[in-house]
């Protein structure tokens, strides 16, 4: 029996090793985003939200912008509930581009700005300053 649980021990501990990653490893800190855009999609589980804006460009085209916050908890004793997040809602949020070039961005350590101009921290609390994209 102990050699079993040795084994699923050595197996496992990698695994959770690798569960979470950092936000330099993802996101390139030299690249700041802000978006506006229509969201779309509310991805609310563990270990952080994922939030899905249409954004639209100068010349109209309409891309889908995926912002990685902070987990359900965490924002829930802010006072951000997934009922605070509608879909077909207006929202602006900054944050730092992905470094594979894809459309996700991470809105850690940023503010989510609704369509009535309040704002909302998404980030975690270890992460960035707020990005400020002029």
């Amino acid at each position: 029996m102990k050699s079993i649980i040795l084994a699923c021990t050595v197996l496992l501990v990698p695994v959770a090793l690798l569960a979470h990653h950092a936000y330099s490893a993802e996101f390139d800190t030299t690249k700041p985003v802000k978006l506006s855009g229509v969201l779309t999609k509310l991805e609310w589980s563990n270990p952080h939200i994922w939030i899905y804006l249409d954004v639209k460009d100068e010349k109209g085209n309409v891309t889908n912008w995926g912002f990685s916050a902070s987990p359900p908890g965490m924002l829930q004793r802010r006072g951000i509930t997934k009922g605070n997040l509608k879909l077909g809602e207006t929202l602006t949020i900054s944050g730092h581009r992905a470094k594979d070039g894809s459309n996700n961005a991470s809105g850690n350590g940023n503010v989510v700005t609704f369509a009535d101009g309040r704002d909302a921290l998404i980030g975690q609390d270890q992460a960035l300053n707020p990005t400020e994209v002029k």
